[in-house]
């Protein structure tokens, strides 16, 4: 994984991982406004050719990161954060229950985002 930088597409809603001049990996998120602001992962996806080199973890710890230097939580839905935070509890604090619910509310309202 030393060659491959992540970058954070706020726009897209995408923290990518970039190696070889290509995106190797990704997390899908949108940034929840209410009740509070969070970051909230929905997908962590890496491509076939690039699994099992520690790019996920790497993209997860990224976004626990981002959020931390944002001051914000993060309310993760993706099942692989969700167990990457189970984890690295000493990285990834709990989330509150509201913000995960809302966040859940949110995705529902916006079906097509992803």
């Amino acid at each position: 994984m030393s060659e491959t930088e992540i970058r954070d597409d706020r726009a897209a809603g995408r923290l990518e991982a970039v190696g070889g001049g290509e995106v190797v990996g990704r997390i899908e998120y949108f940034v929840l406004e209410s009740p509070a602001r969070a970051l909230v992962p929905v997908h962590t996806i890496v491509e076939p050719a690039h699994e099992g080199k520690g790019i996920a973890g790497s993209l997860a710890r990224e976004l626990y990161a981002l959020a931390e230097r944002e001051g914000v939580p993060v309310a993760p839905l993706c099942p692989y954060v969700v167990k990457w935070a189970e984890r690295h509890p000493e990285l990834a604090p709990p989330t509150d229950p509201t913000l995960l619910s809302s966040a859940k509310a949110w995705l529902r309202a916006h079906p097509d985002r992803f």
